[in-house]
């Protein structure tokens, strides 16, 4: 279950290019703070994902309210 929801996850993040040093941007929407900047694309995916399994897994250690993502939820798995 835990697979299913981080790969759709990381389907529906979306990515800017910015005139910046780390120029690419991206973003899981619905997932606050879930974000990621780095010099590459690739990194950049690799740091989101990062990012989305650090915050999932302090989110349901503390218990958090995870939104469902394309029909898939965590509820079950919260607080265990």
């Amino acid at each position: 279950m835990l697979t299913e929801y981080i790969k759709a996850a990381m389907q529906s993040a979306v990515y800017e290019y910015l005139p910046d040093d780390r120029p690419y941007y991206g973003e899981i929407p619905g997932l606050h703070g879930v974000w990621a900047n780095s010099e590459t694309f690739s990194q950049c995916r690799t740091e989101l994902r990062e990012v989305l399994e650090d915050w999932l897994l302090l989110g349901l250690r503390l218990g958090h309210d995870i939104p469902s993502i394309d029909g898939i939820s965590l509820e079950s798995v919260k607080g265990q």
